[in-house]
């Protein structure tokens, strides 16, 4: 009760509409007697239950993803046992890769290649090597990639290859020159002037290039040029030149006679066998080698049947000499 005697209601005790209770609202100068009273609300949804479309649809996820893992799963096999097979391999070495037939279809194959620099390679060989052909496309294809073949061929020194979209490639090609064939353990291999090795000797069309044998006659080729550059009268006629223990050559001629040269001067004795040569036609006689190192003379050794026919020859002179005395 409060000091009029009233009797004072509770503050957690609810209106009562049935009570004949309703709250103020004060400030609003709203009409209390229209006013609902204030109850608690509970969130609760309500619980529908789904329609046949969505029943139907449930079913259908049910039912597809088991359709779907099933088809995964032979696509999955067949396409391991594709690959397995080699029929994929085979697929795309005729078609070209997925991505490619792809490229090519929006109009970024290759239509146009163009190749310079190159003197002894031909366009198929540098192509073959780039590992470049009408199933590849621009857009996939990786020039970094196709430079550092290109390199790994012995003949190019360097190389630039360049994408001009659409569909235009450019290949520039440095190639190491040829200067002479040097032979060792019997293989021919083709050396830059500087005595690098370029690459293996792999057909006729380096033939006409001088030639050296032996030990350390790569690093000397300059030397052996010099010696038929001074008698261009018997280049024509030198096959080979042969550099013995690493101190002078001996020339192979065509006829297979030797020529043995002095270790100082040997251009200037080539020189002296080329007048004997043109006065007596000696290296058209029946000879195995020819020794120029001694000084100003000229050591004739006669082949087997020569040197036979020789001795009968003086055998028959000398005794014709005794039935006369």
């Amino acid at each position: 009760m409060d000091g009029g005697r009233r009797l004072l209601q509770p503050v957690n005790q609810g209106f009562s509409p049935a009570a004949g209770l309703r709250p103020a609202v004060a400030g609003y100068g709203m009409d209390t007697a229209s006013t609902p009273a204030m109850l608690p609300i509970l969130s609760r949804r309500r619980q529908r239950r789904p329609g046949f479309f969505a029943s139907s649809l449930n079913l259908l996820n049910k039912k597809g993803a088991g359709w779907a893992l099933t088809l995964m799963l032979m696509l999955g096999t067949g396409a391991y046992g594709a690959v397995r097979g080699g029929h994929y391999d085979s697929w795309i070495t005729q078609n070209g890769a997925p991505a490619d037939i792809l490229a090519r279809g929006l109009g970024l194959g290759l239509k146009s290649i163009t190749i310079s620099g190159q003197r002894e390679l031909s366009s198929g060989e540098i192509l073959e090597v780039a590992g470049i052909s009408e199933l590849n496309s621009l857009l996939f294809l990786d020039a970094q990639n196709v430079r550092e073949r290109l390199r790994t061929l012995p003949l190019i020194k360097d190389a630039d290859v360049h994408k001009l979209y659409p569909d235009r490639l450019m290949i520039d090609i440095a190639e190491r020159e040829p200067f002479a064939l040097w032979q060792k353990d019997g293989q021919v291999m083709l050396i830059s002037a500087e005595g690098t090795v370029i690459d293996v000797m792999r057909d006729q069309r380096f033939a006409t290039l001088p030639f050296v044998v032996g030990d350390g006659a790569e690093m000397r080729v300059g030397e052996f040029i010099k010696i038929l550059d001074a008698n261009p009268d018997m280049r024509d006629q030198i096959r080979a030149g042969v550099l013995v223990a690493q101190r002078r050559w001996n020339l192979k001629l065509n006829s297979g006679i030797d020529i043995k040269l002095p270790e100082a001067n040997p251009a200037q004795a080539l020189a002296g066998l080329t007048r004997l040569e043109r006065e007596g036609r000696l290296l058209g006689k029946d000879i195995v080698s020819v020794d120029l190192r001694m000084p100003g003379r000229a050591v004739v050794r006669l082949s087997e049947d020569a040197a036979n026919a020789r001795a009968e020859a003086q055998a028959r002179k000398n005794r014709g000499k005794g039935g006369t005395t």
